[in-house]
């Protein structure tokens, strides 16, 4: 369905911004601030013109791989910022964000990281695939500085100086998976699972198969491929050679491309053979042909389409910031819910350094979104989230077909996956139960 208001075309101001942050100027902003000077001199926002900065890390990809994907990431983090500046700031500090691109290189990662580190950065919000926030963790944890994950992951694993954002399987794979068994979602029989090949769709896929045993969803094939790669003809026939009648999609990035070419090239309908996917949304749907995945299925906590007041709101102050063609999504929604989060931690804690922020969060923080409420678990320094499920339509957008009534407590230790395991970060930390072998686990 056509937005029945269109937008304005960018305006001049905002095309030069969007080119400038494409091009990489965004590391200390000094183009931005070029173009918006009222957003960062202090006047009349209630700073004065020589204002001191906290500096805050951004540690997203903004080419390779991941590029489709990460760079919203910065530019959502970037409006909360200007934003909070605009505002007066924090603490009476003006907000100096710093975005070195790691350019989807899990080495170029740890070292972009020891940089920010070492520039004595108040915390960081970054990382994409839980390869590269596991490459980084030991750095956030030996500095004792917070690093704020806002992407889906696979749940087992916790720590201190890592505030989850996104959904864990409790929140995603698992109400996706009875909905599949449900009436409404077609009382599925056969799952095929296709994934890239890292710790997250392994992780996942080990979760899917321990939830479903002894249910009436079996699953009938496995499949990966490495992250970046686009040959999925061969995986594809696999698929059609198990006579599945859905598809749990935990492929990353660029991969999607070659993925859903190679399904619609095979013929594949998704009103028989439907993909439940776990990491596309609307940003990677603009680089998707539409009739490749109209039809198909994304697993997420927020859309674009959501029609609340709240929401609207959001996307329309985006978008007058980097321009009318640009799209919201998960986890950019949660992502902003994370900084506004940081920034009630700090207001509370009335100041920056770490251990008296984590002590904030112990009253259990929430924030309203524009996908609803967030809550921020103390006990596991995970959020509270919606889950619901898109299909995609043929102009980019989703149609919600389902959403929880409320939003679903996390849950980074499953018990039918990682039985014994537990954290809370208000006593004891995490509990060990028996290590658990994760095949193929990278």
């Amino acid at each position: 369905m056509r937005d029945p208001h269109p937008a304005p075309p960018p305006s001049p101001q905002v095309v030069s911004r969007r080119r400038a942050l494409v091009d990489g100027t965004a590391t200390t902003l000094a183009a931005a601030r070029l173009l918006a000077p009222a957003l960062f001199t202090g006047c009349s926002l209630g700073l004065p013109p020589r204002a001191r900065t906290v500096k805050v890390g951004m540690l997203h990809s903004q080419t390779g791989p991941l590029g489709i994907s990460a760079t919203g990431l910065r530019d959502i983090e970037l409006h909360a910022f200007e934003r909070i500046n605009a505002a007066g700031g924090l603490l009476g500090h003006r907000i100096e964000p710093r975005a070195p691109d790691p350019r989807s290189r899990i080495d170029l990662f740890v070292r972009k990281a020891r940089e920010l580190l070492d520039d004595e950065v108040a915390c960081v919000f970054g990382c994409w695939t839980s390869a590269s926030r596991k490459a980084v963790l030991p750095l956030f944890e030996e500095a004792r500085k917070l690093l704020f994950y806002s992407v889906q992951y696979e749940g087992n694993e916790s720590s201190k100086y890592v505030v989850y954002g996104g959904m864990v399987p409790n929140q995603q794979i698992v109400p996706a998976l009875d909905w599949l068994m449900s009436p409404a979602g077609g009382e599925k029989k056969k799952i095929f699972l296709v994934g890239s090949d890292y710790v997250f769709p392994r992780t996942a896929n080990y979760v899917t198969k321990k939830y479903l045993a002894g249910k009436p969803l079996a699953v009938v094939g496995e499949a990966y491929r490495p992250l970046g790669d686009r040959d999925f003809a061969a995986i594809v026939k696999q698929v059609q050679e198990s006579e599945a009648d859905c598809v749990l999609n935990t492929v990353n990035g660029t991969s999607n491309l070659g993925l859903f070419s190679a399904l619609a090239a095979a013929g594949v309908d998704p009103e028989k053979l439907p993909v439940f996917s776990t990491s596309i949304a609307e940003e990677e749907l603009r680089s998707l042909v539409p009739a490749q995945v109209r039809g198909h299925y994304a697993l997420s906590c927020y859309f674009q389409s959501l029609d609340t007041p709240a929401n609207r709101r959001w996307i329309s102050e985006f978008r007058d910031e980097f321009g009318f063609d640009r799209v919201t999504d998960d986890p950019m929604e949660p992502d902003w819910c994370l900084v506004h989060l940081w920034k009630q931690a700090v207001e509370k804690a009335g100041s920056f350094e770490t251990e008296a922020v984590r002590q904030a969060f112990r009253d259990g923080l929430s924030f309203a979104g524009p996908g609803g409420m967030v809550r921020l678990d103390p006990k596991t320094q995970h959020t509270s989230k919606f889950f619901r499920i898109g299909r995609i339509r043929g102009d980019r957008q989703f149609d919600v077909v389902h959403s929880s009534d409320a939003p679903l407590a996390p849950d980074p230790y499953p018990q039918i996956a990682f039985p014994g395991w537990s954290v809370d970060w208000t006593t004891d930390g995490i509990t060990r139960g028996p290590e658990v072998k994760i095949d193929g686990d990278v």
